[in-house]
């Protein structure tokens, strides 16, 4: 009797500077798990949105290499620091006030000026230009070394979310009859990883072809769709979002809210994390089906499909995930992080002192966004190493995950 190999996904979730969190786990399953368990770690489909775009394309990049991923996505984030990923090195008072006059008058720029203008993380799109072999991506789909890779992004003019997806095959899988959202076919490159990585407000839009995108993350943190239109029957899901145990509840105003407050907790709610929501529903799937397995038999799901396969497109199937999430709030991970640059701030020049006070400001830390802008070496250190932690109290679970039985 043949064994099939089940079709196993990776999901990277969007976070921003959160995304070296990410390095973490996928150091410890490259080169901590038992070899016997190393040997079985392998993945079909990668989908990542936001920051997780860029992780997904690097291992979609590298996945004829395997033992290098963990290393090589751990070098990265820790040569990053937010001087140079802000571009403040080598700016004066000077400096900051002709791009800020510039942008203000420029005729070429009758709408006006944009906050990257003055702070644009040029380093990010050096990273994903170079650092990303995007030749290798079709290489090792060539190989059969993974089936399919998507990004998710958001198209600004009408606020869908576009799905780039590049498979083996050609064509694309029944997707999603949500108005909101679309799959195109692709070939991957720099582009599509960069607008999906777009913060809004804070990291310019890309342009692809006619069209200007932003981050996926607006309408779909956890791309946890893509994975199942895509066919996996296994998912592992990366997520940024700290899950404490009870129900925790910030403190009461105390005051009315300052605009700032308000303003980033709006913001905060764009990059909220649906994860959740979409676990739950795969849940209650998995749930029904296996239900009606034990009462109608065996041939239940089977029967079913062959009933709903021409208004659905796709069949239905049980999906085991596994879960791995910090065990801390990030946000509280990069706190001392922040602090110690405030310390520092009275020796630093102008520029680099105004992204120190943007980074720490209400907007940011009540919208907990310093977390997600502080792309800085020592913060990216303690996630990984955090992030490796909780996949090694996964370890057995893991083991079973990745098994072919």
């Amino acid at each position: 009797m043949t064994t099939t190999k089940p079709r196993v996904g990776l999901v990277c979730s969007g976070g921003g500077a959160r995304g070296a969190y990410e390095a973490g786990v996928i150091r410890y399953l490259r080169e901590e798990l038992p070899r016997d368990a190393r040997t079985q770690v392998r993945f079909d489909v990668l989908t990542g949105t936001s920051i997780g775009a860029m992780t997904a394309c690097l291992l979609a990049g590298t996945m004829h290499v395997p033992e290098d991923q963990g290393r090589m996505l751990s070098t990265l984030w820790q040569s990053l620091s937010l001087e140079r990923v802000f571009k403040v090195e080598g700016e004066s008072l000077a400096s900051v006030s002709r791009k800020l006059w510039k942008a203000a008058r420029s005729p070429e720029r009758p709408e006006g000026w944009r906050l990257h203008d003055v702070f644009h993380p040029i380093a990010l799109e050096q990273i994903v230009h170079t650092a990303i072999d995007w030749s290798q991506i079709a290489a090792n789909l060539a190989k059969g070394l993974i089936d399919a890779i998507a990004v998710s992004t958001t198209r600004i003019r009408d606020g869908k979310t576009v799905v780039f997806v590049q498979r083996r095959e050609l064509g694309l899988p029944a997707w999603s009859r949500d108005p909101y959202t679309e799959a195109q076919e692709v070939v991957l490159g720099a582009e599509h990883a960069l607008a999906s990585a777009a913060i809004p407000l804070l990291f310019r839009s890309v342009r692809i072809g006619a069209e200007y995108f932003c981050d996926g993350s607006l309408r779909q943190t956890t791309p946890l769709s893509p994975a199942l239109r895509l066919g996996v029957d296994r998912v592992l899901i990366l997520t940024m979002k700290h899950k404490p145990h009870g129900q925790v509840s910030p403190p009461p105003l105390t005051s009315m809210p300052t605009s700032l407050t308000v303003i980033g907790k709006m913001l905060n709610a764009l990059m909220v994390d649906r994860a959740e929501h979409d676990l739950d529903r795969l849940r209650r799937m998995n749930m029904t089906l296996e239900t009606g397995r034990k009462a109608y038999g065996d041939d239940f799901v089977e029967k079913m499909n062959v009933a709903i396969r021409s208004s659905r497109g796709l069949p239905y199937r049980v999906v085991k995930d596994l879960v791995i999430r910090p065990s801390r709030d990030l946000a509280d991970l990069a706190r001392p992080h922040l602090e110690a640059r405030a310390r520092q701030e009275a020796a630093q020049p102008l520029p680099t002192r105004l992204l120190h006070r943007l980074s720490g400001s209400p907007m940011f830390s009540q919208a907990e966004l310093g977390s997600y802008l502080l792309f800085d070496g020592p913060f990216a250190r303690e996630l990984i190493e955090l992030g490796m932690q909780d996949a090694h109290a996964k370890r057995e679970a893991l083991i079973e995950f990745f098994s072919v039985s």
